[in-house]
């Protein structure tokens, strides 16, 4: 690779952490609720990364905090091919990716690396399929939704794959309603078939299987201590230990709850943090196919959030464990995504665990 087009999408994820579950139509609300903006950081990561194993490459962007930014912070001198039609980053559009990625293709790049989340995903592979092109395109993920299976693991993941890759394969594209997310409905839509780079570090899109949770739910609620706050996280899973508990879950949002009250429902991170008191513990189930604990469909479970709770409960059924070889964790602080590495035990039954790998 030679020359490498670079998008960034700027308002994704924001609504992730205040619990709106994206940021489509609502950054006006994600900013009223206190969100800051998370594409710009990893942006600058994957580039970083990327700059240090390819500093000669040729980078053409867009103005500001669609691309230009980052890459030179980077240290890249790139060339901007497309300028925001807005003044105001948070008013930059899905037009003006398409409009990038098709100024990419006619300067004939090697690449395009974009930032965001499913819908830029879309984006991105919407103007490939219009104009008939075969050239590769790379995830960096920065939305609430990572569904297709065209992403890096992590920001500095996409930006080693980037400067590496020899090869190519088809994978992906999935885009879901959001309004029906923000509902607790998951409605999946294959947008795309696109080529992407071939490493161990392009994360398998999301996948649904599902084993008997059952006796999971049923042993994990007989042994609920009345006096500890519970922090339930998003997923099936989860959702069957509410449940045998009398709740009602929302099925994507974050519950807080304790000795038979639920002290929020579909919680971002300030209400979470305002129900902690006491003894707390969070649970989770990774998300299948992937691994992800943390990092994915789930970011009101924030580093401030988990630094407050006393233990950290994953579970999962044995069928779910046996299609992953590890579990993994983005929350946008590597320092705590390190602490939280290493070996965990993982509940799969009414009275059995597992160990498996945190990575």
């Amino acid at each position: 690779m030679e020359t490498l087009g670079f998008v960034v999408n700027p308002i994704a994820g924001m609504g992730g952490r205040v619990g709106l579950k994206g940021t489509d139509g609502k950054v006006d609300e994600a900013l009223e609720r206190g969100a800051q903006p998370r594409a710009p950081g990893r942006a600058e990561e994957a580039m970083v990364a990327l700059a240090d194993r390819r500093p000669d490459l040729t980078v053409l962007t867009a103005g500001g905090p669609m691309g230009a930014d980052a890459a030179r912070e980077a240290g890249y001198d790139p060339t901007v091919v497309h300028r925001p039609s807005a003044d105001e980053w948070t008013e930059t559009s899905a037009a003006d990716t398409r409009e990038a990625v098709g100024a990419f293709l006619a300067e004939g790049v090697d690449l395009v690396l974009f930032v965001g989340g499913d819908g830029t995903a879309v984006d991105v592979a919407t103007i490939l399929e219009e104009r008939g092109d075969r050239t590769p395109m790379l995830g960096v993920p920065a939305g609430v939704k990572i569904y297709s299976s065209v992403f890096g693991v992590t920001p500095a993941d996409a930006g080693r794959v980037a400067a590496s890759f020899d090869d190519v394969e088809l994978r992906e594209v999935n885009d879901i309603d959001e309004a029906a997310y923000r509902d607790g409905e998951v409605r999946t839509e294959l947008r795309a078939v696109v080529p992407v780079p071939v490493a161990s570090d392009v994360q398998s899109g999301k996948q649904l299987a599902r084993g008997s949770v059952d006796s999971l739910a049923a042993g994990y609620a007989r042994e609920i201590d009345p006096e500890r706050t519970y922090v339930f996280g998003p997923g099936g899973t989860v959702g069957a230990i509410e449940a045998e508990l009398g709740i009602e879950p929302s099925p994507l949002g974050v519950d807080v709850w304790r000795d038979g009250e639920v002290l929020a429902r579909d919680a971002g991170e300030s209400e979470i943090l305002a129900a902690l008191d006491g003894p707390a513990t969070v649970v989770v189930s990774p998300i299948g196919g992937q691994g992800f604990v943390f990092g994915r469909g789930n970011h009101q479970l924030s580093p401030d959030v988990l630094d407050r709770v006393e233990e950290i409960e994953v579970v999962a059924s044995a069928e779910k464990l046996d299609s992953l070889d590890a579990l993994r964790v983005d929350t946008d602080d590597p320092d705590f995504d390190e602490s939280l590495r290493g070996w965990i035990r993982v509940r799969t039954g009414r009275f059995t665990t597992r160990l498996i790998k945190v990575v």
